[in-house]
């Protein structure tokens, strides 16, 4: 009787025990942008969440999340020094406005009017990224790793004013993040560089007359508020960057955590791929809907065919120039536009330009 007792307490002392053993780990996570737009709501519904769930499953570890989203820690402009100095410990980076310190990160924003197919183009870049060594250690060089990767939906126009056609653009202020402002070369308009967080201020203050933007940040940007005018040109998708964690934030992390975030990552990766391609007609809806009662309403329209043909057309040899560029600095640019390109045709993709055969 004593013996079946001691072996009762015994079993009760080991339970709260075990129930304790979980080791916490501080990390800090951040962003420039708010989680109302939806990559980066997803660090937290998706990549953050599923590391938690995994975890769990083993019981041996828990993180406690410090959470500093939507610029509280640093701007769109201090992404990448952010995440490679420590001033967060996982963040996203946002490599439209990263040109100069990751080059080949550019080439799918330098074959514009290429796909409009977020997941397909997503797996294109993770394949290279785990298969080409010099983009890989594009992002490595800064002390960092990569865990997921993020793109956008489809890019149109929205503006002040009515855009009836290609010539309407010619003298126009556009706002475009970084890079992107290559797409408006040869239309006539202006690029003003900016991000999400400052295009409404922008056009609200004169600084712009309307963005070249994606309709599921210009819905949570509420951009439709102050640019109503709505011109689908269907300019294609971008990769536009990395959630990474800083890489002695990454060492000291144990390898059961480790595993973890790679695999949470890749399902970051795939659900907002997928998220991308299945709610961007959904914005447009959403958008008209909340633009009925203001003045202007918010109305959508169509570049014409011929129109949009004439912009692909004269579009300057950007990609051949991205390329000279990048085999200046000792990288294999034309390589990697070709390698980008034939990913996309591998997968079904039909460029509306052959950018690697124009080099």
């Amino acid at each position: 009787m004593n013996k079946f007792i001691g072996m009762l307490l015994a079993g009760a002392l080991t339970l709260p025990t075990a129930a304790l053993a979980a080791e916490e780990i501080e990390l800090t996570v951040a962003s420039s942008h708010p989680l109302a737009i939806p990559w980066v709501g997803m660090i937290k519904s998706h990549f953050m969440a599923e590391t938690d769930r995994l975890l769990a499953e083993k019981g041996n570890y828990t993180i406690k999340w410090n959470e500093a989203f939507g610029g509280s820690l640093y701007k769109a402009n201090a992404t990448l020094t952010s995440v490679q100095e420590g001033v967060t410990d996982i963040g996203w980076v946002f490599s439209f406005l990263e040109g100069a310190k990751l080059p080949l990160s550019q080439a799918s924003t330098y074959a514009p009017f290429s796909t409009a197919n977020p997941p397909v183009q997503l797996k294109v870049m993770w394949d290279l990224l785990e298969n080409n060594e010099a983009f890989r250690n594009e992002w490595e060089q800064y002390g960092i790793k990569v865990l997921g990767l993020t793109g956008t939906d489809d890019y149109d126009i929205y503006t002040k004013k009515q855009i009836t056609g290609l010539a309407d653009l010619n003298g126009m202020k556009l706002s475009a993040p970084g890079v992107l402002g290559q797409w408006l070369r040869g239309t006539g308009a202006n690029a003003v560089d900016g991000s999400l967080p400052t295009f409404y201020t922008d056009i609200q203050t004169g600084v712009s007359d309307g963005v070249l933007s994606l309709a599921l940040g210009v819905l949570p940007a509420k951009l439709y508020e102050v640019a109503p005018y709505i011109t689908r040109v269907r300019i294609g998708t971008a990769f536009s960057g990395a959630v990474a964690i800083n890489k002695d934030s990454w060492d000291g992390l144990p390898e059961e955590v480790q595993q973890a975030m790679i695999a949470a990552g890749k399902f970051y990766t795939d659900a907002h791929s997928k998220d991308l391609l299945e709610r961007h007609e959904a914005a447009f809806a959403k958008m008209v809907e909340l633009g009925a009662g203001q003045n202007p309403p918010v109305t959508i329209s169509e570049l014409p065919d011929g129109d949009r043909q004439k912009w692909v057309d004269g579009l300057p040899d950007i990609a051949g120039e991205w390329a000279a560029a990048a085999e200046a600095k000792g990288l294999p640019g034309k390589a990697f536009m070709k390698a980008y390109l034939d990913g996309l045709r591998a997968a079904g993709e039909k460029p509306a330009r052959d950018w690697d055969k124009d080099m």
